[in-house]
C-alpha cells in the first residue's frame, strides 16, 4: 500500500493515558503488529455498527486472537488472548452493501480486560505494554542475521533501510513466516526486542522457506490496497 492512502501525521501517537476503553474485535490466529497495516473487510452487522461508532470517535479498535479451540465460536463471545494489539482505522470504505473495507494501522500491543458493553459488540479496557530495547551495539549481531532473514523469505525486497529499530525488523519476520498460533502468541507477547528477535530466528530456522507461486490473478491474498480478500470476521 502506498504512503498516500494514509493522512499526514502517520502513525498517531500514545495519547499518555494509563488505561483507556476501546471495542474488542476477535479473530482466529491474527495479530496486529505495531507499524504495520492489516487490511479487513467488515461483513458482520455488529462489527458494521462497531466501524460507525469507531469512525465517530477516535476510531481504535483492540484486535485479539481467539484462544485455540474456540475459533468456531464467532458467531459468539469466544475467549481471546489477554494480549492484544491496538489499531486505528487510517482508511475506510463503506460500500453499497453496508460492508466496510477498513485498513487498520497497528499502535501497540496491549494487556486486556473485558469489560461490561452496551453495545452489540464487546468493549476492553486496555493497557499499553511498553517494550524493551536492546543496546543498539550489542544488538547489531541480531539485527543483521533479522534484515538477512528477511530478505531469504522476501523475495522482492534488495534491502532494508538501517534505521528500522530492531523491534519492528523482529515483528516484520515474524509475519514472513506461516507460524502456527501457539508459536506466534509466544513470540508476539515476547515484549523484549531482542529476546523477540532472537525468538523470530529460532522459528526461522525451523519453518521452510516456501517456493516463490506465479502470480496469475491480483487481489486475491487480501494484501496491498485491496482488503476486498482480506480477513471477513462473519466467515471465519
Amino acid at each position: 500500500m502506498s504512503d498516500e492512502a494514509f493522512p499526514a501525521g502517520w502513525p498517531p501517537q500514545d495519547e499518555g493515558q494509563a488505561q483507556q476503553n476501546a471495542p474488542l474485535f476477535p479473530l482466529p490466529n491474527v495479530f496486529l503488529f505495531p507499524g504495520h497495516v492489516m487490511p479487513l473487510q467488515i461483513v458482520e452487522p455488529r462489527y458494521r455498527t462497531m466501524i460507525e461508532d469507531c469512525l465517530d470517535g477516535p476510531g481504535r479498535i483492540v484486535l485479539a486472537a481467539v484462544h485455540q479451540g474456540h475459533h468456531g465460536e464467532l458467531e459468539g463471545s469466544p475467549p481471546v488472548c489477554p494480549l492484544a494489539g491496538l489499531g486505528e482505522i487510517a482508511r475506510h470504505e463503506k460500500l453499497p452493501d453496508g460492508r466496510f473495507l477498513i485498513w487498520l494501522v497497528g499502535l501497540a500491543r496491549v494487556r486486556i480486560e473485558e469489560t461490561n458493553s452496551d453495545k452489540p459488540y464487546r468493549q476492553v479496557n486496555f493497557e499499553l505494554i511498553h517494550e524493551v530495547q536492546p543496546d543498539p551495539e550489542e544488538a547489531e549481531d541480531t539485527r543483521e542475521r533479522v534484515v538477512e532473514a528477511i530478505l531469504l523469505r522476501t523475495p522482492q525486497l534488495e534491502e532494508l533501510p538501517d534505521n528500522v529499530p530492531l523491534s519492528y525488523l523482529a515483528d516484520l519476520l515474524l509475519q514472513r513466516m506461516p507460524l502456527e498460533q501457539e508459536a506466534m502468541e509466544g513470540a508476539y507477547g515476547e515484549f523484549d526486542a531482542g529476546r523477540r528477535a532472537e525468538q523470530a530466528l529460532a522459528l526461522h530456522e525451523l519453518t521452510p522457506i516456501p517456493e516463490p507461486e506465479e502470480d496469475d490473478s491480483e487481489g486475491q491474498d487480501g494484501d496491498g490496497d485491496d482488503p476486498a480478500g482480506g480477513v471477513d470476521p462473519s466467515l471465519n
